[in-house]
């Protein structure tokens, strides 16, 4: 059984249009996991489209140092991590989803 205030199930139930609170909450949950995805593909996306290649292509230059720019300049440290970050988080909101 979930408790939540009363004004906080209210809301919640409104937001999303579903009188159960269980159901609208695995609605909102379910909801939110799909906009994490979209946002994480848009950042990856982009990141390819910068480097014109995937992260995995992307991690391997940098290891071998045939990247195109200095695997050690601030940008391309940056662009790994985020990169990486966005490929990890995107596994684990897909496996969530699944």
């Amino acid at each position: 059984m979930i408790a939540l205030p009363p004004e906080l199930g209210e809301r919640l139930t409104r937001a999303v249009q579903i009188p159960d609170m269980e159901t609208a909450l695995w609605k909102m949950l379910s909801d939110y996991i799909e906009l994490k995805i979209a946002a994480l593909k848009m950042q990856i996306a982009q990141l390819e489209e910068k480097w014109q290649m995937s992260f995995e292509e992307f991690a391997v230059q940098c290891k071998e140092h045939t990247l195109a720019a200095d695997s050690y300049s601030w940008e391309v440290e940056q662009d790994f991590w985020e990169w990486e970050k966005a490929t990890t988080l995107l596994e684990h909101y897909e496996a969530l989803r699944a």
